[in-house]
């Protein structure tokens, strides 16, 4: 009953949070620092939707969908501490760096690593969580892999998210495997544990939610990286919003916000969820819908 409880009242925290995102139809906020952004009065973030916890769908009973994650919750706060209306633009993650480089929004919130490459296009805000990378596989296949270097195998077929510091990480560690790009998480995850591939490169902790709606995933080792952590995408050159949104975000991890916004994007990832991108009506693609809304892993 605890439980239950607990999880109404993330639910309820979840759909509070991204009320009126994407698109926004409160207005325009008051702006209170003055910020120069894409759309008067608003703050455009575009991030991925495919990556629980950090961002994704929740689906109540109904099977509506809700933008949720901490990546969502932190974009919201951000918002609201800038004085602004959150808008939420989604779209597949191998866009976003393109995006930003057009100046067609603000921020991007979508697990961002520090990639130097990226900064051709984007500002880096400071670091806000600190995340790993993991190589995967299933049970059925764990005797394949002993460690990272039994990946790089002629006959081991691995992949990685498209656009993603895990492309870079397979090229580095698995050169020799047969390499697959996918543009979503989710088709990586289904195309594994359907056999289709041996193994692939995630981030840690969007492992450790697909693990928790398909025990068969096995984390076989933890992939080495330097620039660890995450950060959010700034409008390249917008001095001031990148000043504000430091300020911003540092106060949300200090005060503790943020490891709570962590703690609901866990809870809400192990319940039924959708990662993608929804249909024209707004809604769950049908066919997804009734493959994979039901067993709560996307």
């Amino acid at each position: 009953m605890k439980k239950l409880i607990a999880f109404l009242l993330c639910a309820l925290m979840v759909v509070s949070m991204f009320a009126g995102c994407a698109p926004a139809n409160d207005g325009p906020g008051k702006n209170t620092y003055n910020l120069n952004t894409v759309k008067e009065g608003y703050l455009t973030v575009i991030t991925s939707p495919d990556y629980a916890p950090y961002e994704f769908y929740a689906l109540d009973a109904n099977k509506t969908p809700t933008l949720a994650g901490f990546d969502m919750a932190l974009a919201k706060y951000i918002a609201d501490y800038l004085g602004l209306t959150l808008e939420v633009v989604p779209m597949d993650f191998n866009g976003i760096v393109g995006e930003m480089g057009a100046g067609k929004a603000d921020l991007a919130l979508a697990g961002l690593s520090p990639d130097p490459d990226r900064l051709l296009k984007m500002d880096f805000s400071d670091c806000y969580y600190e995340g790993k990378q993991a190589f995967i596989t299933v049970s059925s296949k764990a005797s394949m892999f002993t460690d990272l270097a039994s990946t790089n195998q002629e006959n081991v077929k691995i992949a990685a998210q498209t656009g993603t510091i895990q492309m870079d990480l397979a090229a580095q560690f698995s050169p020799n495997a047969q390499m697959t790009q996918l543009t979503k998480a989710t088709d990586i995850i289904a195309e594994l544990v359907s056999g289709k591939l041996d193994g692939a490169y995630i981030e840690w902790d969007v492992a450790v939610a697909y693990k928790q709606n398909y025990p068969e995933l096995t984390i076989v080792c933890e992939v080495p990286y330097e620039a660890e952590g995450n950060v959010i995408g700034v409008a390249k050159g917008n001095a001031d919003l990148m000043k504000y949104v430091n300020e911003a975000l540092n106060k949300c991890v200090d005060e503790g916000t943020f490891s709570q916004f962590v703690a609901t994007a866990l809870e809400q990832a192990a319940g039924d969820n959708y990662q993608g991108l929804l249909g024209e009506d707004g809604k769950v693609p049908e066919t997804e819908a009734e493959s994979e809304a039901g067993t709560g892993a996307e």
